[in-house]
């Protein structure tokens, strides 16, 4: 709340600063704006910036320090700290005390030096919180002030804002790459340490999944079974269900919607479909869970077959509409896009529509149509509730689609729910499948980069 009021009062000076910083140019020459280096706005621009960019600036610096400034000033008085402690101790420590101070002093495991602890970080807060308030205050306020005192005759305001603004555009590229880097290297690092407690050889080959750390000698494996043939195996057969379903519905219906349906049925055919797009994934989830996997069931039981409760046919099946418009919108876009001449000239050399498309449009919107198709498996391979509520969480081997199986995500999520330690296998073998994952999409967009510039070059 406190953070809410502060930005908009720094956006109000802001504000106020632009329309200062345009009068202030203006009368400078007396109403003769000609005798401006830059536009009247350039100057309200200048001021805005000096007064929101330090303060700016002062937040990143704030929620950069502030947290662990008050944790290590609130651990210093706890006596169950020494330099013994793990760290796994100390940041269970420091969550008991911000759960007492959120929750008050009523809690079961609250001691009276953890409620000291709690009150003391309390404090600490609203210090923090004053102090915030005055320094943004006072930024905002000089900013305000030498931008006012440097507007003049000839201040070129016009190349300081352009400067400033590419300064800007130059530190959220860098926040981008480095975002980038973060997620890759925290999977990396994470991945390593598991596969130094675990062969690689066994979780790429390994054909048992069982991660959880047995308590006794007796149960299956004394420190787990982290096999990932069946997870990836019920991964790519879920993900090609999938596809098969989203792929050719997809790409017809766009050809459809493009090439054949008239305005009047277009305009009402393609947002309806792309409704399916907007649709939460619980909801797909249930749809599958109580819809499809019982129809499944029953239809294959009438042929006599063996249908679990829980299937990949399900999961994938209901998967592959959630996808449709993934495909559908993309490759729509991307056939509509193919230029008019090239229609007109299969049309004037006694091509059909059929052949038109076929031999013509199809070819030249094939980069972008295997970007969408793409793009729909890296969303196939990544979802997580459908699969949990249709085809259950059993690391199956098998091919057969009527069996219940499980994906890599959905392990990933079963592996860091509740309080985990990331000292164990168990728990670090979610960033090795994660890792995997993330280098299968890279292979995919690799893919369907080489395609798009293999046909870029025929059809540009």
């Amino acid at each position: 709340m406190q953070t809410t009021i502060f930005t908009f009062t720094v956006l109000l000076l802001a504000l106020i600063g632009f329309y200062m910083g345009r009068a202030r140019a203006v009368s400078s020459v007396g109403g003769d704006i000609r005798q401006l280096h830059s536009l009247p706005r350039h100057y309200g621009y200048y001021v805005s910036l000096w007064c929101g960019l330090p303060t700016l600036f002062l937040f990143i610096l704030w929620f950069i320090f502030e947290p662990q400034i008050i944790n290590s000033l609130v651990l210093h008085n706890v006596t169950a700290i020494n330099d013994e402690t793990s760290s796994a101790m100390v940041a269970r420590i420091l969550s008991d005390i911000k759960f007492i101070a959120a929750n008050g002093t009523n809690v079961k495991s609250a001691t009276p030096e953890m409620i000291a602890a709690a009150d003391h970080y309390l404090e600490l807060k609203k210090i923090g919180i004053a102090c915030l308030g005055v320094a943004v205050l006072a930024f905002a306020i000089v900013g305000l002030v030498i931008g006012n005192k440097n507007i003049g005759e000839k201040l070129k305001a016009r190349d300081q804002v352009e400067k400033a603004i590419r300064v800007l555009l130059l530190a959220s590229s860098i926040v981008a790459i480095l975002t980038t880097i973060g997620i890759v290297s925290s999977l990396l690092f994470e991945a390593i340490r598991f596969f130094g407690k675990v062969p690689l050889s066994e979780f790429l080959f390994g054909l048992e999944w069982s991660p959880q750390i047995a308590l006794r000698k007796d149960q299956v494996a004394s420190q787990g079974s982290f096999g990932a043939v069946p997870i990836f195996a019920g991964t790519m057969l879920i993900s090609f269900i999938a596809m098969c379903v989203a792929v050719p519905v997809g790409l017809l219906s766009a050809i459809y919607m493009s090439e054949y349906a008239t305005p009047k049925v277009r305009g009402l055919g393609k947002p309806i479909l792309e409704i399916l797009a907007g649709i939460p994934t619980v909801v797909y989830g249930f749809f599958a869970a109580l819809v499809v996997a019982p129809t499944i069931r029953n239809i294959g039981e009438g042929w006599g077959l063996e249908v679990a409760s829980e299937s990949a046919l399900a999961a994938g099946l209901v998967m592959g509409i959630m996808i449709i418009p993934f495909v559908s919108s993309l490759s729509d876009d991307v056939i509509r896009a193919v230029p008019q001449a090239l229609r007109d000239g299969s049309y004037a050399l006694g091509g059909t529509k059929s052949e038109t498309v076929l031999q013509v449009i199809l070819p030249a919107a094939l980069p972008g149509i295997v970007g969408g198709i793409m793009l729909a498996i890296s969303r196939a391979i990544g979802e997580t509730m459908i699969v949990v509520m249709a085809a259950g969480l059993s690391a199956n081997l098998t091919a057969n689609p009527l069996q219940a199986v499980t994906t890599a995500t959905v392990q990933m999520v079963t592996l860091l729910v509740g309080d985990q330690e990331f000292d164990s296998p168990k728990t670090l073998a979610a960033f090795a499948l994660g890792l995997v994952l993330f280098c299968v999409t890279l292979c995919l967009n690799v893919i369907a980069l080489r395609v798009v510039a293999k046909y870029r070059e025929k059809y540009d």
